[in-house]
C-alpha cells in the first residue's frame, strides 16, 4: 500500500526511507526514486557550492565589485556637481586628522589656530575664517567615507579600473562577504596609516588603500595556491614606482591598505578547515580591532 494513497497499490519503495510509494508520488532522484518528504529533506541538507576559501559561490562573482564602483562614482559625481575641491561634501567626507581654521575660498589656513573656538574669535576680530573639523574633532566618519571619495577624474578612473580588474577575481575566490570584508577593512587600514603618518591638517581621499589591499590579498592567495604571480608583482611594482614618484599621492594610504590586504588574505587562506568560518571571522575581527586601537591612540595624541 502507498503510505500517502492507501487506496492504491504500491509499486516501488523510496530509496532513502524504504516506504512504499505509488507512481503518483514517486520523484526521480540521483539514484532511483524517492518520496516527496525525502526529496525535500535532501534539498535542505544539500550544501551550497563553496569557493576554495569557504565563501558561497555565486553565478555573478563581480556583483559586489560593481556596486562598489557605483558608490565611488556616485560620490564623485556628487562632489563634482557641488564644486569639486570647494564642495562642502569634499570637506565632510575627505580624511583630515585634526581640524584647521581656513580662509574661505582661498585654500589657505591659519596654522597656529588649532581649535574651533579660536577660529571663531579670529572671524569675529575681522579675519574671515571657517573651521573645518577633522577626525580628532569628532568627524570620525571620515576614516571610512574618505575611502569612497575622489575629486580628480584621473584618480577615480585609475582606482575604479583597478577595482574592475582585481575585484571580480578576488570575489570569485573568496565569495561576496569575505571579499567585501577584505576591501572595507583594507580601506580602513589605509586610513589608519594616513591618520598616523600624515600631517594632521592634510586632507586625504581615495580608494587607493582598498585597491592596494586587493593587490596584497591576491598576492597572498596566489602564493598559497602555487600560481604564477609574476604579472601581479609587475603591476604592484609599477604602482609602487608611481606612488613614490607621482605628485600628491598618499604612500601612507597605499602602504596601510597593502599590509591590511596581506593580513586579511592570510587569515582567509590559512584558516584551519575545521570551523574555518569561525577562524576567519576571528582573524578579521582581530585585524579590525587593531585598526580601531590605532584610531583611538592617534585621536588621544591629537586631542
Amino acid at each position: 500500500m502507498c503510505y500517502r494513497h492507501p487506496g492504491k497499490e504500491a509499486y516501488i519503495k523510496c530509496q532513502r526511507c524504504e516506504r512504499s510509494i505509488c507512481p503518483d508520488c514517486m520523484t526521480p532522484a540521483a539514484v532511483g526514486f524517492q518520496c516527496p518528504e525525502c526529496v525535500r529533506e535532501g534539498a535542505k541538507q544539500t550544501r551550497s557550492a563553496r569557493t576554495p576559501y569557504g565563501g558561497v559561490r555565486t553565478q555573478n562573482p563581480g556583483l559586489v565589485s560593481m556596486v562598489l564602483i557605483g558608490i565611488n562614482a556616485f560620490v564623485w559625481l556628487l562632489i563634482t556637481a557641488t564644486g569639486g575641491d570647494r564642495s562642502e561634501w569634499y570637506y565632510r567626507l575627505a580624511l583630515m586628522g585634526r581640524g584647521r581654521c581656513e580662509v574661505p575660498d582661498s585654500g589657505r589656513y591659519y596654522p597656529d589656530v588649532t581649535s574651533s573656538a579660536v577660529c571663531a574669535a579670529q572671524n569675529s576680530a575681522g579675519h574671515p575664517s571657517e573651521w573645518l573639523a577633522g577626525v580628532a574633532d569628532g568627524s570620525w566618519w571620515q576614516l571610512g567615507t574618505s575611502v569612497f571619495t575622489h575629486v580628480d577624474v584621473l584618480h577615480i578612473a585609475f582606482n575604479l579600473f583597478a577595482l574592475w580588474i582585481l575585484g571580480p577575481q578576488l570575489e570569485h575566490l573568496l565569495g561576496r562577504t569575505r571579499f567585501l570584508a577584505v576591501y572595507l577593512v583594507s580601506g580602513l587600514a589605509g586610513s589608519a596609516a594616513v591618520y598616523w603618518l600624515t600631517d594632521p591638517t592634510t586632507q586625504t581621499l581615495g580608494a587607493s588603500g582598498a585597491v592596494f589591499g586587493l593587490m596584497g590579498a591576491l598576492l597572498i592567495i596566489g602564493l598559497k595556491a602555487g600560481g604564477d604571480v609574476t604579472p601581479l608583482l609587475i603591476w604592484i611594482g609599477i604602482n609602487v614606482v608611481i606612488t613614490f614618484t607621482g605628485g600628491n599621492i598618499s604612500w601612507q594610504g597605499h602602504l596601510g591598505g597593502f599590509v591590511g590586504g596581506v593580513l586579511l588574505a592570510g587569515v582567509m587562506a590559512y584558516a584551519p578547515r575545521q570551523r574555518r568560518g569561525l577562524w576567519q571571522a576571528l582573524g578579521v575581527g582581530a585585524v579590525l580591532a587593531l585598526i580601531v586601537v590605532m584610531f583611538v591612540m592617534r585621536t588621544l595624541s591629537l586631542a
